[in-house]
């Protein structure tokens, strides 16, 4: 289940991706088969472990072009270990409302892409996301849980400030909205309470089938209940005198 929307987020073969906190995975697998040369990165090593096994299972298996690369690796999302500008595409995807310092991933992102580069950010919907926080407070007074809910224009604010552009944005995911308000009203650790069995049910009969009712009811929902918030955006080039032209050319001889 992707978050991100590749037919708006362009992605070319070599393109070198870093998916910061990359969890299970999701994006980078798509970049990896994409032929993308791919770094899944997050603080899980658990997590990271998997994602390297299904690396490999999808490179025996023939799943990547020729070209593609896949590497996962722990990490510190804010002291990433690459040097400037090292990647022409940033993901990160449902990961900042779990930070506390997320003008300093911000930062750290920025600097780790390369001008002209893209970057993708995707976090919890402002109006569905009060809702479960409203049902629930084990939903995120949780070790690790969310610590902020952000507006659109907030989020957007915080990247320009970081020095991207914004190009695009839109929601994703208004099937899980109503999943997500049941299982707060339910209980977060109860599976076993019949709506919320039910709906789990019709959502991985989605993900599985990808029947055509359910993915019009999607993309009807998503303006409305979209449970993630998505924005695009590049890094700008820098002038040519800030990037290092020759001294008489700043001069303006």
């Amino acid at each position: 289940m992707l978050t991100v929307d590749f037919t708006r987020f362009p992605l070319a073969p070599g393109d070198r991706v870093l998916d910061l906190g990359c969890g299970a995975g999701r994006h980078a697998f798509e970049c990896y088969r994409r032929g993308a040369r791919v770094v899944a990165l997050d603080r899980n090593g658990e997590e990271i472990r998997e994602v390297a096994k299904w690396f490999a299972a999808m490179k025996e298996a023939g799943e990547a072009p020729a070209g593609a690369t896949a590497t996962a690796m722990e990490g510190d999302a804010l002291n990433l270990p690459f040097p400037d500008a090292s990647f022409d595409v940033v993901i990160i995807s449902e990961v900042m409302e779990h930070i506390p310092d997320d003008k300093g991933v911000l930062a750290e992102m920025v600097r780790v892409l390369k001008p002209g580069g893209r970057i993708a950010v995707t976090v919890p919907r402002y109006g569905p996301e009060k809702v479960c926080w409203a049902l629930s407070d084990a939903y995120h007074e949780v070790e690790g849980g969310h610590i902020r809910i952000y507006k659109a224009d907030e989020l957007l604010g915080r990247m320009r400030e970081a020095g991207l552009k914004p190009y695009g944005t839109h929601h994703a995911h208004g099937l899980h909205s109503p999943y997500w308000w049941l299982k707060c009203a339910f209980g977060v650790d109860n599976d076993k309470a019949l709506p919320v069995r039910a709906y789990h049910k019709l959502l991985v009969w989605d993900i599985m089938k990808k029947p055509a009712a359910t993915q019009l009811a999607e993309r009807a929902l998503n303006p409305l209940i979209g449970k993630s918030f998505v924005a695009y955006a590049t890094k700008p080039h820098l002038p040519r005198a800030a990037a290092g032209a020759p001294a008489d050319a700043k001069a303006g001889a």
